[in-house]
């Protein structure tokens, strides 16, 4: 029996300067931790970016002292290279690391699609469908991170249906780590592809059809390994961060 669907780890970005100066430094540092995580699943904050201590002190009205508990936790989840004498960047995957990420979603999210076909409700089909309308309209509004949180977390979604939240937070580090690895925002024409593939997995699953399913995330998968581009811009931490 499904579990209730807990929250998405990946959420929209908010940064509040109104939390009082008393609160404990844990809620800050998670704060600075969360808005960086989502910059990096939305492709607004790219690989190799500088991360000032300073700057993000001023910016989340921290001390550097904060903000390096939270550089130190975003590192152990690999997501920023902490190196001596010259401070915090946004980590920039290899070529194999990446390939290693996409090979570990591709066998987590084979093992989603066949549990999930077999079991799925014609609620959670409907919850699918609603999500592809959302999905639809950041693609036709031109909503980079909208789309991007959106088509990530369709993903998400799908593992949530089985109500195991282990498999979820392993499934949400990986997108997060997809979406480094992508380096730049995903561009109008692969979005609307990555959504008419994401439509006909959810009619796979409609039909209760395992095989058509399982082929088509695969496949989705491969496709989206396969659009990955370069994207050297340069970037704002206080626009990012306060997106």
């Amino acid at each position: 029996m499904n579990r209730a669907r807990q929250p998405l780890k990946i959420v929209p970005l908010t940064a509040d300067h109104d939390t009082p100066a008393s609160a404990p430094s844990g809620s800050a540092t998670q704060r600075i931790v969360d808005s960086i995580t989502t910059a990096i699943a939305e492709r607004r904050l790219m690989p190799g970016t500088k991360l000032s201590e300073q700057k993000i002190g001023d910016i989340f009205k921290v001390s550097r002292t904060v903000v390096r508990q939270a550089f130190n936790q975003l590192s152990r989840d690999r997501l920023v290279v902490l190196e001596p004498a010259r401070g915090a960047f946004v980590a920039t995957p290899t070529a194999e690391e990446a390939n290693d990420v996409f090979e570990v979603r591709a066998i987590l999210e084979t093992a989603v699609t066949k549990q999930l076909c077999a079991t799925i409700t014609d609620a959670q089909v409907k919850q699918l469908r609603e999500h592809l309308e959302l999905e639809r309209a950041a693609v036709n509004n031109a909503e980079v991170p909208g789309r991007t949180r959106l088509l990530g977390d369709f993903h998400l979604v799908l593992a949530q249906m089985l109500g195991n939240q282990v498999l979820v937070q392993m499934l949400s580090e990986l997108l997060t780590r997809s979406s480094l690895i992508a380096l730049m925002r995903q561009s109008s024409q692969s979005a609307e592809e990555s959504l008419d593939e994401h439509v006909a997995i959810v009619d796979a699953f409609e039909k209760r059809d395992v095989k058509a399913a399982v082929r088509l995330v695969s496949k989705h998968l491969a496709n989206v390994q396969h659009n990955l581009h370069l994207d050297p811009q340069r970037v704002d931490l206080a626009d990012i961060l306060h997106h």
